[in-house]
């Protein structure tokens, strides 16, 4: 019995070791392992997501949800490979006040330069469709004038939104899309561009309107991904500060 268990633990382990040299070298594999990781969380959304408009906290976890398991796919990626965090830009080390203030600095660089591409997504599409559409927000109703709710939802949006939007459409997508034969200074803006796409899709629920601001958004946060060098914390906290600014305005709206 020993025996088969030992036979067991080796071919799981050939398995694994072969999954993650596929993940590393062959471009098929990373093709299927991005339309899996948005594929699942738009079955899930599908899925378990409710049309009736009472269930708008319920409709939050279940995006919630969808982003944390394509966190733990883009991590399990990670650890097939072998690779450390240090491949999507995490570092570690011990801050000091000077590099923490150096990071709060270029923080609030990155966070005026996507909000600036937030507000030339805005004017482009004013100019294309004359009067903009609304966003719809409907889902984040329940903040209003509810002040447990909102410390509640900015507790998971910065995990899920300010933390696994950068790690899932900056560092994994841009990455991941570079490794396709684009390595280069041309193919790396190729794939910033199509992050931003994705990114602006992923906002479908905001309206037309919605899609190109985020995806403008996503172009500024991406050219910034690339020209820190991948310094992803800093993006991180940049996402944190539009995130808390929106969800502000729903609160006292």
């Amino acid at each position: 019995m020993q025996l088969v268990h030992y036979f067991q633990r080796v071919s799981t382990h050939e398995f694994l070791n072969k999954l993650g040299r596929l993940l590393r070298e062959n471009k098929l594999a990373k093709i299927i392992e991005i339309i899996v990781v948005f594929l699942l969380a738009f079955l899930i959304i599908v899925t378990f997501k409710s049309n009736e408009a009472s269930n708008l906290v319920y409709n939050q976890v279940v995006i919630w949800l969808a982003n944390i398991v394509m966190l733990s796919i883009v991590f399990i990626g990670i650890k097939l490979r072998g690779e450390g965090l240090s491949q999507f830009g995490f570092s570690f080390k011990k801050i000091t006040w000077r590099i923490g203030f150096k990071i709060f600095f270029q923080s609030i660089i990155v966070f005026i330069l996507a909000l600036s591409g937030f507000i030339i997504g805005s004017i482009i599409m004013a100019n294309i469709i004359g009067i903009p559409e609304s966003s719809d927000m409907g889902s984040y109703n329940y903040l209003k004038d509810n002040l447990g709710m909102l410390l509640l939802t900015l507790f998971g949006t910065y995990i899920v939104a300010s933390f696994g939007e950068e790690v899932i459409y900056r560092a994994f997508l841009i990455n991941r899309i570079s490794e396709l034969g684009l390595s280069s200074k041309t193919g790396k803006i190729i794939a910033v561009v199509i992050s931003a796409v994705v990114f602006g899709l992923a906002h479908y629920t905001w309206g037309l309107m919605g899609i190109v601001q985020t995806g403008f958004m996503g172009l500024a946060l991406g050219f910034c991904y690339l020209k820190l060098k991948k310094r992803i914390w800093v993006l991180i906290l940049a996402h944190a500060y539009m995130d808390t600014i929106l969800m502000l305005q729903l609160y006292l709206s």
